[in-house]
């Protein structure tokens, strides 16, 4: 049976990688370990520091000539900005609190892009007198900002995608129309600032076709642009590259390459700066959460679903699955034994806190109270999304290897 993402065919494309270059998901030997020779309070995220950094490195091989900008919102911990800066990487911020985060790692402010939209005047002026240099928008209230606090800055105004393909859109929220854009990028120019292009096809994406109507769309901009006397500066492919969840995914090569023809084909050299913003990618499977296993019951005696209630859940840092759009593979000591279908949920007392009802999640029939679990490819996400005490409960712990 063949297997499509959109207009992939994920059997074909991975032909063209040898199948070594596929990442299987699995966690790291050093978490292996580390797991094997701790017996921790649960729940806790345990992080390898030399997983991201063969992510970043592999991607950067993979893309040759783009500016790669972690966003750190996907895992702002200070072990993973430091191994990142090492590499020599740039930074989207999405707050002061994360631009002080990176230059207290050592970070350079001409390699720190503040990427969010949606900013205070005060964090325009506090970055700019920090020394970044690089900012989005995508409205004239947020360009008035710019315009006031950072003369000269280079501003990228943020367009539309529709989001297909990905399992965590960012559409609505972020971005303008082309007619917009157009309209914003002449204003930002004449007001003597450095202009670009920026977009993101949504997190987790699994189609790596989806950034081709993107960067089309941003073609027609650069050429409406240059008729009107204005040149582009850089241009923001985003993020999207995915991590190892319950779905199959291309290798980043494929994600590359279909970026690299992209670009190739709709701006050819014209741009000379083009960056991208990998997240998901550099931290997700680079983490395992460890959880342990509160109750394990049914509601009636007619029940064939359990519900699983583990330790951590929509409060504790597992919040992409709203929706269960974010579909976490679960490990459990009893794996290789008989499974039925179970509900799976978090331990808080809100009726909110469920991971999977709909997703035909299926668990061992052995697994019970005291088991521990590991929820596979976490880092991402997941430790900053964590209450601060919701409940009672801890913010979820984290360690790095």
């Amino acid at each position: 049976m063949t297997t499509t993402i959109g207009e992939v065919d994920i059997e074909e494309r991975a032909r063209r990688w040898p199948p070594e270059a596929v990442d299987a998901g699995r966690p790291s030997a050093k978490i292996e370990r580390f797991l094997a020779g701790n017996r921790l309070e649960t729940p806790f995220l345990v992080l390898d520091l030399d997983v991201v950094a063969d992510r970043y490195l592999r991607l950067a091989a993979a893309l040759p000539g783009v500016r790669l900008f972690y966003a750190v919102k996907a895992n702002p911990a200070p072990e993973v900005l430091a191994a990142l800066a090492a590499l020599g990487a740039n930074f989207d911020v999405a707050s002061m609190s994360e631009v002080d985060l990176c230059l207290a790692a050592g970070v350079d402010p001409d390699r720190i892009s503040f990427g969010s939209t949606v900013k205070k005047q005060r964090d325009i002026t506090g970055a700019w007198a920090k020394g970044v240099r690089t900012f989005a928008f995508d409205s004239d209230p947020e360009l008035d900002k710019i315009l006031a606090a950072a003369p000269g800055a280079t501003a990228c105004c943020r367009i539309l995608t529709g989001g297909g393909g990905a399992d965590w859109p960012l559409s609505r929220k972020f971005g303008c129309d082309l007619d917009q854009a157009r309209r914003l990028l002449l204003r930002a120019a004449a007001g003597g600032l450095q202009v670009g292009i920026s977009f993101h096809v949504g997190s987790q994406q699994r189609d790596p076709e989806q950034w081709g109507p993107a960067l089309e769309d941003t073609a027609l901009l650069a050429e409406a642009l240059a008729h009107a006397g204005v040149a582009l500066s850089v241009v923001n492919v985003g993020g999207g590259f995915p991590g190892h969840y319950s779905d199959e995914i291309l290798p980043v090569e494929a994600y590359a390459e279909a970026i690299r023809r992209s670009l190739g084909r709709h701006l050819g050299t014209s741009v000379p700066t083009v960056m991208a913003e990998p997240g998901r990618y550099l931290v997700a499977d680079a983490g395992v959460i460890q959880s342990e296993v509160v109750l394990v019951a049914t509601k009636s005696a007619r029940d064939t679903v359990r519900w699983c209630y583990l330790d951590v859940g929509l409060f504790g840092g597992l919040v992409e699955v709203m929706g269960e759009a974010i579909r976490y593979r679960i490990r459990t000591p009893h794996d290789g034994g008989g499974t039925g279908p179970v509900v799976i949920a978090g331990p808080t007392c809100d009726s909110t806190d469920i991971l999977y009802e709909h997703s035909d999640y299926r668990l061992p029939l052995a697994l019970g109270t005291g088991d521990r679990v590991e929820l596979l490819s976490t880092g991402a996400y997941t430790t900053t999304c964590s209450s601060v005490g919701f409940n009672g409960f801890s913010p979820l712990r984290s360690y790095y290897v």
